[in-house]
């Protein structure tokens, strides 16, 4: 009676092969996107299928991975590296739960912190600002009375409170971004060769091959990429160290000679003159209201009442005649400016296009250049 044969165990899939797994899944999640834009530029138009780019994105991506791994297949980049995820170091074929949750936190996840994350910062920077223009209120009024009494004002350095929340206002955007989280999980797998996406370590799900794999076979890790990104990650560290020491002077020289200034518009709206206290002021400018809703304060005070249409459509050709005829047409939605505006580096857009644009990513779609919603420049003609 033959003896049963040895059972055969397959190994994880290593670093390089994850890696070009997820780059073929990228590739063919892109050919989606391209399909469904085109999809929805035929039926809808060019300006709603940029308005809703992101949602598409979403859509493509639950689409792609939907027919794939929630239905139990591979993708097409595991079918290629000859791989399959399996739970953690059972080996086991992930349960239908687990498949669903790293698709829901790989794809929405991501997709929720960039809709939650911009209103947040702009609360919180308000907030702070509000705090600390109150602070420096306080200590213009006790310097004033100090000189009305004859009395030299004392010298008080800014108060803890008031210094760390003059650099968590200076940092919001660091301190609320979820790439850090992203680099040392990234840095992880580079050392150990599981896990590539932080959703697959939620969840544990790991790859392995299907194939027999040689002895003879190079299997080389990149533990040289995590050295490196641990380094970079040290250096920012220490620069943004040296950078919160050295510029604690100048805060605080700031928050005691009150630049915090204010003044008081139209209704009594207070206003920062800080050149730098862009969230309070510019709240007004950019909060977004429909046509049929109740005008603004700021469109009570400025008289400028909400139209239903914008103010200047290059579609008319009396509109803006200075500007050419092939020059009319907006680079975002394809169609003829409505509301041209321009941003710093010289680009010339419809409002809402550019303004939607900046909101989610702050530099120009045509150069690159920074371009924050503050500083778009509406045309008048």
């Amino acid at each position: 009676m033959s003896s049963p044969s040895p059972r055969y165990a397959y190994p994880f899939a290593t670093s390089p092969d994850v890696i070009r797994s997820h780059q073929k899944d990228a590739y063919f999640s892109g050919v989606l996107l391209e399909q469904l834009s085109t999809l929805l530029r035929k039926l809808y138009g060019a300006r709603f299928t940029h308005t809703y780019i992101s949602e598409t994105r979403v859509l493509g991506e639950l689409l792609y991975l939907g027919l794939t791994t929630l239905i139990g297949n591979r993708t097409l980049g595991e079918e290629y590296c000859d791989i399959i995820q399996v739970e953690g170091e059972h080996g086991r074929l992930p349960a239908l739960g687990r498949r669903a949750g790293y698709i829901l936190s790989c794809i929405l996840g991501p997709y929720a912190l960039g809709r939650i994350l911009p209103a947040f910062r702009r609360r919180i920077r308000a907030k702070l600002e509000a705090n600390l223009r109150r602070y420096a209120r306080l200590r213009t009024k006790a310097a004033q009375q100090a000189q009305a009494s004859g009395k030299k004002a004392p010298s008080v350095s800014p108060s803890l409170g008031a210094r760390i929340q003059n650099y968590i206002l200076n940092n919001i955007d660091t301190i609320t971004s979820p790439s850090p989280i992203y680099a040392i999980s990234l840095a992880t797998f580079y050392f150990s060769g599981s896990y590539y996406h932080l959703s697959k370590r939620i969840w544990s799900l790991r790859y392995i091959f299907t194939r027999h794999v040689q002895d003879s076979d190079q299997r080389v890790g990149y533990e040289v990429l995590g050295v490196l990104l641990v380094l970079q990650m040290a250096v920012q560290g220490y620069l943004h160290l040296q950078n919160t020491v050295s510029s604690d002077s100048v805060s605080t020289s700031a928050l005691g000679t009150g630049m915090g200034t204010t003044a008081l518009v139209g209704g009594g709206a207070e206003v920062s003159l800080d050149p730098n206290a862009y969230s309070a002021n510019n709240a007004l400018l950019f909060e977004s209201s429909s046509p049929s809703a109740a005008p603004t304060e700021l469109q009570k005070w400025t008289h400028t009442p909400v139209t239903d249409k914008p103010r200047y459509d290059l579609s008319e050709e009396h509109a803006m005649a200075w500007i050419g005829g092939g020059n009319r047409k907006c680079t975002l939605c394809l169609e003829e400016m409505k509301d041209p505006s321009v941003t710093t580096c010289g680009h010339v857009f419809c409002w809402t296009c550019i303004s939607d644009w900046a909101r989610e990513k702050p530099e120009c779609p045509l150069c690159r250049q920074s371009c924050l919603v503050q500083h778009v420049l509406p045309l008048r003609g």
